[in-house]
């Protein structure tokens, strides 16, 4: 049975300058060894920097800023809190 973590959303859903921790990550094992070798990883703290609502997300994970489509950030579940 999965666990159920309250209060997670998308990415997609946070705004800008907010920070959050990775949750886990809903998609086909592809795209999740993509979103490993960017250091999205369950429990990494994700800043976002960028989110006007369309077009590409912009976030600051690990040090490293990473473009995120639309889709892929939808797929990312994400807690609000977390370490910049």
């Amino acid at each position: 049975m999965p666990i159920i973590i309250e209060n997670t959303t998308s990415l997609a859903e946070i705004k800008t300058g907010i920070v959050v921790t990775l949750q886990t990550i809903k998609v086909g094992s592809e795209l999740t060894s993509r979103m490993t070798s960017l250091g999205l990883t369950p429990g990494a703290s994700i800043e976002v920097l960028q989110n006007f609502g369309r077009g590409p997300i912009i976030v600051n994970v690990r040090g490293t800023h990473v473009a995120l489509g639309r889709g892929e950030a939808r797929s990312l579940i994400v807690t609000e809190g977390g370490q910049a």
